[in-house]
């Protein structure tokens, strides 16, 4: 049997672009691919676009902290995040402080950074496109 991997896709409703910059700034998130979707190969199926979507991202792939995550901006603008977070682990308090204050800028700390019996630092809050994340340095 092959490894099976399970890679966060992310739909960022008609936002993608913008949130591929945003997290290449707050995260150091590494761009590999974008495709639009008229630079597809096979056209895209009639009336399965939202108007105004035709040059919108088709697929992406970005990497932080060296791990993949996809990203879309999904066939119209109605998509919501709801049902999950992401984990963002880092080796320093530092580091988390970084991440935790660019993540929140324009969105809304739902807990604020601080000790846990399971973590030194710890904290979650909902970016701007209302993706939620943990941000954690790892207890021992």
């Amino acid at each position: 049997m092959s490894a099976s991997t399970i890679t966060p896709y992310l739909d960022f409703a008609g936002r993608c672009e913008e949130a591929l910059k945003f997290y290449s700034q707050a995260l150091g998130a590494k761009v590999d691919l974008v495709m639009r979707f008229n630079e597809s190969p096979e056209p895209t199926p009639p009336g399965m676009l939202q108007s105004g979507f035709e040059t919108k991202v088709m697929h992406s792939s970005f990497t932080v902290n060296g791990v993949r995550l996809m990203a879309t901006d999904g066939c119209n603008d109605q998509s919501k995040f709801d049902g999950f977070q992401l984990a963002l682990s880092v080796a320093t308090e530092a580091e988390a402080h970084q991440a935790f204050n660019a993540l929140a800028a324009d969105g809304s700390v739902a807990m604020p950074l601080c000790k846990t019996f399971w973590s030194p630092c710890f904290g979650m809050v909902s970016d701007k496109f209302k993706v939620r994340w943990m941000v954690m340095v790892p207890g021992e």
